[in-house]
């Protein structure tokens, strides 16, 4: 891998840093991404499914999982992981990510990660090729394409350090904070950088000067390097070693920082948990001498640095570095408070799920309202027979008389004078448990019992236990001698065209067992029409818990409750048209029972 990242690289953000995700969607605007740097976010405790962030002046939403696994399995291309997790749970978020795999670089912020689980963990990532920027790191950065969280600071910083485009440096270090400042002094006295690394300041990092500096010498952006280390380790001498073998031929600036720690009797640790020096050969000031000795450019104090900077970059002569153009994020954004998924209304035509309503309204476009609410309601485009199915359903529901609660009020609140959208809100306000839910009654609890395994009769037994009669089972007059034409026509076309239908043929074993006790219990339409819409979500590819997600939220009941609007918006007009007057139920039809009130 010459390169850590790339413009088209996606990461998966472990724990909901709101701040940290934003800068880097600011700089993705700045640096004119086309697609959001953050795929997904794993966030264990929150209920939301997403989150929304700012993209310049409008905002986007970044979807929300429960776990690692999932926020992959829905992100594959998202192969960076960003583990915000604290040092108590950052081992365990990393191990877990490494035995997911598809991830060629993770980064780890939390400090204090216990030295053993570290170097086990670090040993596991590179048995996997995987880059391990940490522990305790900020990140890193190529710039032009894609930056960890905070590293670089804010947006006016980074475009002051010119980190908003590829300069010519491979940058390396240890700490975060003087990552910042070290790419403000070479963009002052360079170029920029092509790619940077701060590696982190525990004592064992996953990976380490070496490595980095390996994969920037095969990196035909980086023309130099510099290395600032500190005091503490040995890694620096790895460095060392590949210049003397010839692994690495670009010029290398280095300087270690702790060269004050001379002056002190005992031992100091300089901030990172590894930055103390257990023998002469860890001291800066040694590995600084060793390093000069090597041929890589050392200065003779940090001060020195910018200097010696600019005299390598000079000598190699490059091209000037052409500034590309930036989008500027507003000072001032507002979030929205509505968000929809389904449709536009912004340009020339409005659109139903991407698609012109004129490319799907008209007959010659060859499409119905099943296709509509394929779109609306689903943002997917279902095959023929799947918009057909959805249509039957409609009409199979459309009516069924005036006598039912749903087209008795309407019906009467007609009779009231009242408009045809307060007639039929009364008529659908009735629509619920008892009439038209079966239908996601049928759908839940005959698909409960398919996916645990139960036989018919284990089926009787649990609805027994639970005291719920089994929906979508019983009519009033139908029965096998008197079969349901609307559920026959509903089987015959689903026999004909459903891929296949294992939830009607679970309901079909249970119905044999139901009738053989009493003829009327019978799969009646509004548990077929629930049981249907399973196998169809099945055949279309969903996934059991999206199906559960349907049921839960009354998909299948909104299919009744249009198709059941046809029919009483039909009774309102009738009543209008028929100009009957204001209802009055006849008194001889109630029942009073109404002794003398008792006093308190």
């Amino acid at each position: 891998m010459e390169q850590l990242y790339t413009k088209d690289t996606q990461a998966i953000f472990w724990n909901n840093n709101k701040t940290a995700i934003q800068r880097m969607l600011d700089y993705d605007y700045t640096i004119q991404r086309k697609t959001p740097s953050v795929a997904a976010i794993v966030a264990p405790t929150s209920g939301n499914k997403f989150e929304k962030f700012f993209f310049g002046p409008d905002e986007v939403m970044i979807p929300l999982f429960k776990t690692t696994a999932d926020a992959k399995a829905a992100q594959p291309q998202a192969d960076v992981l960003l583990n915000f997790a604290s040092f108590r749970t950052a081992y365990d978020v990393t191990m877990e990510a490494l035995s997911i795999g598809g991830f060629s670089s993770m980064m780890i912020t939390a400090e204090g990660i216990p030295e053993r689980l570290a170097r086990g963990m670090n040993q596991t990532a590179r048995e996997k090729g995987v880059t391990i920027i940490g522990p305790a790191t900020v990140g890193a950065i190529t710039p032009g394409a894609f930056k960890v969280a905070n590293i670089g600071g804010t947006i006016t910083n980074i475009v002051n350090s010119k980190l908003h485009r590829a300069g010519s440096c491979g940058l390396v270090t240890r700490s975060g904070g003087l990552f910042n400042e070290l790419s403000n002094i070479i963009s002052i006295n360079a170029d920029g950088i092509a790619e940077g690394v701060a590696i982190g300041g525990d004592r064992f990092v996953g990976s380490v000067f070496i490595d980095n500096l390996l994969r920037m010498e095969k990196n035909p952006a980086v023309k130099y390097m510099i290395l600032l280390g500190e005091v503490g380790g040995t890694e620096e001498y790895k460095v060392i070693e590949a210049i003397k073998s010839g692994a690495i031929t670009k010029p290398v600036i280095a300087w270690c920082i702790g060269t004050i720690a001379k002056y002190y009797d005992s031992g100091v640790q300089f901030g990172h948990a590894g930055a103390s020096a257990n023998a002469d050969s860890e001291t800066a000031e040694f590995k600084n001498k060793a390093m000069a000795d090597a041929g890589i450019h050392v200065p003779a104090s940090f001060n020195e640095l910018p200097a010696m900077i600019n005299k390598v970059f000079t000598d190699l002569n490059l091209a000037d570095i052409p500034e590309p153009s930036m989008s500027v994020c507003p000072t001032v954004r507002r979030s929205k408070e509505f968000i929809c998924t389904i449709s536009d209304d912004r340009g020339d035509e409005a659109t139903y799920a991407g698609f012109p309503i004129s490319s799907v309204a008209t007959p010659d476009t060859g499409k119905g309202i099943g296709d509509v609410v394929s779109l609306l309601w689903f943002k997917k485009q279902y095959p023929k027979w799947a918009t057909d199915f959805i249509e039957t359903v409609m009409k199979t529901v459309a009516d069924h008389g005036p006598a039912v609660s749903g087209a008795h009020n309407a019906k009467v609140t007609a009779r009231a004078g009242k408009s045809v959208v307060e007639s039929l809100v009364t008529g659908l306000l009735t629509i619920g448990p008892r009439f038209g839910g079966a239908i996601d009654g049928a759908a839940e609890h005959f698909k409960y019992a398919d996916d645990n395994g139960l036989n018919p009769k284990e089926f009787l037994n649990h609805m027994k236990k639970e005291g719920i009669p089994i929906p979508g089972i019983g009519h009033r007059i139908k029965s096998l001698k008197n079969p349901d034409l609307r559920v026959t026509g509903l089987m015959n076309y689903a026999a004909e065209h459903f891929p296949s239908t294992p939830l009607l043929d679970y309901a079909r074993t249970v119905e044999a067992l139901t009738t053989s006790k009493k003829e009327n219990l019978i799969l009646n339409v509004d548990g077929t029409i629930g049981i249907l819409m399973v196998d169809m979500w099945r055949a279309l590819g969903y996934t059991e818990d999206e199906i559960n997600e349907f049921i839960a939220s009354g998909t299948l009941n909104a299919f009744f409750i249009v198709g059941r609007s046809i029919g009483f918006i039909g009774h309102i007009l009738d009543e209008k048209r028929l100009a009957m007057p204001m209802y009055r139920h006849p008194m001889d039809d109630i029942l009073y029972d109404v002794p003398m009130a008792e006093e308190i």
